[in-house]
């Protein structure tokens, strides 16, 4: 039986986090073929420097813990991270749904709306948002 992960990117309040740059929490489910009860199978935790975005906007980065996964959701994400997990084999898709589970079962049923468009202002850092507000 194939079997293949699939990573969810989740917020404080455990939803979809709404974007995969700055998501800190990843829920990993193992799902197997032909198995109505996907499986979770270990959580990642990055710092706010691990965090995709910064990942994604260094000079040369190297491989990232979402490596290890086939498939990584969240609300929103940039077409240049994208590419980049993409280039090692992770396929990051975004989701309008905001219930993990829910995300995962449309996922898995291929019904998964996708989510909002990329915004700048998503991939700045709490304080960054704070200081451009004031």
């Amino acid at each position: 039986m194939e079997s293949k992960l699939v990573a969810i990117a989740t917020d404080d309040s455990g939803q979809v986090a709404p974007h995969a740059g700055r998501a800190l929490l990843w829920h990993v489910y193992k799902i197997t073929e032909g198995d109505s009860h996907p499986e979770l199978a270990w959580e990642i935790r990055l710092t706010e420097s691990g965090c995709l975005h910064e990942w994604h906007v260094s000079d040369s980065p190297e491989r990232h813990p979402l490596h290890a996964v086939d498939v990584a959701i969240a609300g929103s994400a940039g077409d240049g991270v994208i590419r980049r997990l993409a280039e090692r084999g992770t396929e990051l898709i975004t989701a309008a749904e905001i219930a993990p589970l829910m995300a995962l079962t449309d996922y898995l049923d291929g019904t998964l709306a996708p989510g909002v468009p990329h915004e700048e202002q998503h991939c700045l850092n709490p304080q960054q948002r704070a200081e451009r507000m004031a």
